[in-house]
């Protein structure tokens, strides 16, 4: 996804690398066998293009960097794989950019993301809507399923411009 400021270099980055980006990954393989799940290669490598990200990717993004050598996925595989790290808790949709950024809290949560409309950084967070919403939607018979708040703005590198 392209950083719409001019001083994006300035900013601090949150892509994984090394062994971070490693741990990272042998982290969710494990989560994988506990489920009795399979983290394939295509699924691994999206997760990998996205951990490594520094910013909310586009899926044509990610079918554009997934080969190794140059060579883009097949949209299918591409989408397959996020829709498989979706339902794992693994990746979240951002759905007002159309993008995807890896999961940086562990567990079932209310995915939150501060989303800055400058530079296009999506920081997740943990709000603390859990009991309201336990509340809310047993009072109205709803079974919720996954819940994703977005706020836009400016990130304190962008604000300060």
């Amino acid at each position: 996804m392209a950083h719409a400021c001019e001083h994006h270099d300035e900013h601090q980055h949150h892509g994984l690398s090394g062994a971070a980006l490693e741990g990272a990954l042998a982290a969710a393989e494990a989560r994988c066998e506990v489920t009795q799940e399979r983290l394939t290669a295509p699924r691994r490598r999206v997760l990998r293009l996205l951990l490594a990200s520094d910013a909310p990717q586009k899926a044509y993004d990610l079918i554009a960097a997934f080969g190794e050598h140059g060579e883009p996925a097949k949209p299918p595989t591409v989408y397959r794989a996020l829709e498989f790290l979706e339902r794992l808790g693994f990746a979240h949709r951002i759905e007002s950019l159309n993008a995807y950024v890896p999961c940086r809290i562990e567990g079932a949560h209310v995915a939150a993301f501060l989303i800055c409309d400058c530079c296009g950084e999506a920081a997740e967070f943990q709000p603390d809507l859990s009991p309201q919403l336990a509340v809310a939607s047993a009072v109205a018979g709803y079974e919720v399923r996954a819940v994703t708040l977005e706020a836009r703005g400016l990130c304190a590198g962008c604000r300060g411009r």
